[in-house]
């Protein structure tokens, strides 16, 4: 079979180069239509019940996940120039297009009651604006006895203010976010520049918008940067440009190819399918070495072009095949969650995977067929004395040490084992962002100053049309509002309850003794002055009251403290009250958010990753199974490629690396990479059982020398080419990057030490053919050296 492919690759070499070439026009005319994805979310299932809570939340009263905020503490402010510098930003900000609202300061309105039309009013206090600094003075004192604002846009203790803003939804989901935050941020710098206050900005729509701004700046230096580590390490290597050139070409194409895959399905970009071009780039160039190094081989014993690009794709293509598609499973497992970015990143990553071995095997052989041959320097590589002398270390080693290499193995993995214990899964909202960063301390600052800025929401639903505005719900509501107000990490909550409190004060003249509920007494008529409002007043209270008077929300800002925190904060004390306020009444509350989705959301993930995992685990082991037909040699092929994964997982419990998406994701993809190096290995060595009459100490040393210089190529390549993710300025990425480069290298040793050593001692060598699927590929065991080859009747005469 792989002696007709090899021969029909070499008869129709232009033919199938020029395939390639027109598949990757059409790709690259595909890619054109990739965008980037700014949608935030989508890993909770839609399906789920605390996903459906949220959309119907959603519905009822709108958006939770849209208010920007700008941030300030500065005495200055309240000083005449510069108050009058902060208005004029609050109208700039208000006049951009896709701002909904703006509530400052120096928008603060009043509530005053119409006793003629039994109504409220809402008026503007700084409207007309102050002539002086004394009417100024006068009207902050006015807007800081309006209770409703204290914790909300001033904090009555520090002095701080706020700008909340509300962002369209339709520009949060869209690139129009970008331009919308470069003008609300430039007509911030105006106001720092003429005020010397500095200005502190946090919310979801702009870390969303800011954090995406860097991750694709992230993705095209990470790109760039694989392809020049890469290329440099090629001809470190190989000293030869055809060797680097035709590599970097075909890893260009199989690029060119996953964005098109994009374009083609329909995806976007995300921080996950973002990261596939430079992963493929990384994961591609072993293919190359492996090619390269068997043809570079090949000449040097016979100087056949023509036989040695043969003999590549008949004993290379059939190995490099099972590595190729071992790698694809370790991404293509995550098309079995029901998680949309992890289907698509593993459905475009493993279906691309799968075609670089479809493009080596057939491009480096065709493309290679038309250059001279390698000679001299070119092959110099082949007797390099450090991995010559590297391999013959590592052979002596297995032959006369392997207990201690199963004793120290043994203890690593204890101890590997114990720090994996303190390995623990913590989420953040903002995650991943260096503590001394911009964003990470405008956060603090909202955190210090006002609670947090996360939303977080609580839907009470009384279970009866109008219970809402019954007093005894009131006041258990109030009650239980007071109790959240007392945790530092959630902000002063909002609902009908603020507004009845409001309307109180205003009933009173504006007196803040009586911002509170109104007693029995008052409260019909109150609430008489509430049902006359304008419609554009009682919209406001419809984000908080449905259309039904049943259920009400109660919207708050909570610090961004992590799953831990913050799950403990719901269910040791949040819920205690709700069971104390409400546990005797048939009222129920429930908290939802998008600060509560997201947390679950990276538990769900994290979840769904571990699945994926045991079942790369299995299909590896079956494949395994089905090449070499043996659980003995299952057993021995899978240890190596543990341990590296149980030596990962200690070091992020003793160094305190928290088990994340992105740090979840290392083990799936380098199980999948890692277990390569012991095909390769395993193929080679049961070829050599058969050369050298089942000797497996002989098997050993040929398999190692054979196969160990290009194991330990295409480990530096991808060391050196996971290394570069980190270079990141998210947390999670360079630790992706840090942690697969380490679990690789290991993996390196331990297929070079431990999986020979392990054969060494419980293997007894002895095999038949037709013991394993790889058994039954022709002319595996004979490397042909006399094979003739007709040039005429492969067109190369």
């Amino acid at each position: 079979m792989w002696t007709k492919f090899a021969h029909f690759v070499l008869k129709n070499r232009i033919a199938l180069i020029g395939i390639i070439g027109i598949i990757t026009v059409f790709m690259g005319y595909n890619a054109r239509t990739v965008e980037m994805s700014y949608e935030y979310g989508g890993i909770v299932p839609k399906d789920d019940a605390e996903m459906v809570f949220f959309d119907q939340f959603k519905e009822t009263f709108g958006e939770d996940g849209n208010i920007l905020a700008i941030g300030l503490n500065n005495p200055k402010v309240y000083e005449y120039d510069d108050f009058k510098n902060l208005n004029y930003l609050s109208q700039e900000i208000s006049r951009i297009e896709g701002v909904n609202d703006v509530l400052s300061l120096p928008k603060a309105v009043k509530i005053v009651k119409d006793t003629e039309k039994k109504k409220f009013d809402l008026v503007p206090i700084f409207k007309p604006f102050p002539d002086n600094q004394h009417q100024l003075d006068s009207l902050i004192q006015v807007a800081k006895e309006q209770k409703f604002y204290a914790g909300q846009i001033i904090n009555e203790k520090t002095n701080a203010t706020l700008l909340l803003i509300s962002i369209n939804k339709n520009y949060l989901d869209s690139n129009k976010r970008f331009q919308l935050m470069d003008d609300i941020q430039r007509a911030g710098d105006q106001f720092q520049e003429h005020t010397g206050i500095e200005l502190h900005y946090a919310g979801l729509p702009y870390i969303r918008a800011t954090l995406s701004t860097k991750m694709k700046a992230e993705l095209q230096m990470f790109l760039v940067l694989s392809l020049a580590v890469t290329a440099l390490i090629l001809w470190v290597f190989f000293r030869s440009w055809d060797a680097v050139l035709v590599p970097i070409i075909l890893i260009g194409i199989i690029v060119i190819w996953s964005t098109g895959t994009l374009g083609i399905l329909g995806y976007k970009i995300t921080m996950l399918t973002g990261l596939i071009p430079p992963i493929i780039v990384v994961i591609g160039i072993p293919n190359s070495i492996y090619l390269l190094n068997k043809y570079h081989q090949e000449i040097s014993r016979h100087g056949n072009k023509i036989r040695a690009l043969s003999l590549v794709i008949r004993k290379i293509g059939v190995v490099t095949l099972i590595t190729n598609v071992t790698t694809a499973i370790g991404f293509l497992v995550l098309t079995t969650t029901n998680i949309g970015i992890l289907k698509e990143f593993g459905i475009v990553a493993g279906i691309n995977i799968l075609a670089t071995f479809f493009v080596s095997i057939i491009f480096i052989p065709a493309v290679f067929s038309y250059l001279p041959p390698p000679n001299g320097k070119r092959l110099n590589h082949l007797n390099s004395k450090f991995t010559q002398k590297m391999v013959n270390m590592l052979d002596i080693t297995v032959h006369r040490h392997p207990i201690i290499i199963f004793t120290v193995s043994g203890i690593i993995a204890v101890v590997s084992i114990y720090g994996m214990s303190k390995m623990n899964a913590i989420s953040y909202m903002v995650d991943d962002i260096p503590e001394d960063s911009k964003i990470m301390t405008d956060l603090r600052f909202f955190e210090n100053n006002f609670g947090g800025v996360m939303p977080l929401q609580f839907v009470v639903d009384t279970g009866k049309p109008k219970g809402v505005m019954s007093l005894s719900t009131m006041k258990k509501v109030n009650k239980f509002e007071e109790a959240l107000a007392n945790e530092h990490i959630i902000s002063q909550p909002v609902s009908i309850i603020s507004f009845v409190k409001a309307s109180s004060q205003a009933f009173y003249n504006g007196n803040p003794n009586y911002y509170k509920l109104p007693n029995s007494r008052d409260k019909n008529f109150i609430l008489r002055y509430l049902s006359n409002q304008d419609e554009d007043q009682s919209g406001l209270l419809n984000s908080f009251v449905d259309s039904t008077g049943q259920k009400m929300r109660i919207s708050c800002m909570v610090a961004d403290v992590g799953s831990h925190k913050l799950g403990e904060l719901l269910s040791d004390k949040v819920q205690p009250e709700i069971d104390s306020i409400f546990g005797n009444s048939k009222i129920t509350v429930k908290p939802t958010g998008t600060t509560l989705l997201f947390v679950k959301g990276n538990d769900f993930l994290i979840n769904n990753l571990k699945k994926s995992m045991a079942l790369a685990f299995v299909l590896i082991a079956f494949i395994m199974a089905a090449l070499f037909g043996r659980v003995r040699i299952i057993i021995i092929s899978l240890i190596p490629n543990i341990l590296p994964l149980l030596i990962t997982a200690g070091i992020m419990g003793y160094f305190g690396i928290s088990l994340k998406p992105s740090t979840a994701l290392i083990f799936s993809i380098t199980f999948g990479i890692a277990v390569d190096d012991s095909i390769h290995f395993l193929a080679k060595y049961r070829q050599e059982l058969f050369a050298n009459n089942f000797f497996v100490p002989l098997a050993i040393s040929k398999s190692l020398k054979e196969t160990g210089m290009s194991m330990i190529y295409t480990s530096i390549v991808l060391f050196f080419g996971f290394v570069i993710f980190s270079f990141s300025q998210f947390g999670g990425t360079k630790a992706l990057g840090i942690l697969t480069s380490i679990t690789l290298m290991i993996a390196m040793f331990t297929n070079l030490i431990l999986l020979p050593a392990l054969l060494m001692v419980f293997d007894k060598g002895k095999r038949k053919k037709g013991d394993g699927l790889i058994e039954h590929y022709e002319d595996f065991y004979h490397e042909d050296e006399d094979e003739e080859i007709d040039l005429r009747r492969l067109g190369l005469s």
